[in-house]
């Protein structure tokens, strides 16, 4: 059974995620208070967190911050704010995902879902060689799950490590926001592509030296992204 942490300080909201996940058999921990509740994703194990921007103690992106510097959880971010910026912020953080309240309860379970069946593909491989992808001075350990550039390894969240390979494994393709948001997120993007746009963005600032003029995923205006050989 998954295990989920839901961090979130409205009762009545918490409470309804809690129902409905536990209806679909999972395995939830509710906790209120920011501190309290990084405090527990730190120590000990789940397969997912639910986060709620806006917290007693310590708020999601500083929490988000702290998670993400020791795990790859998969983390939903929530929040009633609206404002774009704060999406960019939480995803640019290494939120995995990002729903604005109010939001239905089963369209959180269907993200769930989606986001774990990924997260446990990506995490059970076996033990056969190593599948290497080698671009220039890019090397990308697809079992391993590491990036290295010019010998240098980079950190990569979940997400990015995904969009990434797929890119490259697919290169000369020009693909829309859209179609890489279904591709690497498993559902349809219903006019939200910022998700996107913020993970190339980190991608970018990784493996390019100049991200003015990127060299490996480059921009192809009013269509998408292409990854140039």
């Amino acid at each position: 059974m998954s295990k989920i942490l839901i961090i979130e300080d409205d009762n009545a909201i918490a409470e309804l995620e809690k129902d409905y996940l536990e209806i679909n058999e999972f395995d939830v921990t509710l906790e209120k208070d920011g501190s309290a509740g990084a405090a527990r994703a730190l120590d000990e194990e789940f397969d997912l967190i639910i986060l709620d921007l806006m917290l007693p103690g310590m708020d999601g992106f500083e929490i988000c911050k702290l998670i993400r510097e020791k795990k790859n959880t998969p983390i939903i971010m929530v929040s009633a704010r609206k404002d774009d910026i704060d999406k960019i912020r939480g995803l640019g953080l290494g939120a995995d995902d990002y729903m604005t309240k109010p939001f239905s309860p089963s369209e959180l379970v269907a993200r769930v879902k989606a986001h774990l069946a990924r997260y446990q593909r990506l995490t059970s491989a076996g033990a056969e060689a190593n599948e290497i992808i080698e671009i220039r001075d890019l090397v990308i350990d697809k079992t391993a799950r590491r990036v290295t550039i010019k010998g240098e390894e980079k950190n990569f969240t979940t997400k990015e490590f995904d969009l990434l390979t797929f890119l490259a494994e697919h290169p000369n393709h020009v693909y829309s926001k859209e179609e890489l948001f279904k591709e690497i997120w498993e559902m349809e993007s219903v006019g939200d592509i910022a998700t996107v746009t913020v993970h190339i963005k980190k991608i970018r600032e990784k493996i390019e030296e100049d991200t003015s003029k990127p060299k490996y995923i480059e921009t192809i205006w009013g269509v998408g992204y292409r990854f140039h050989l």
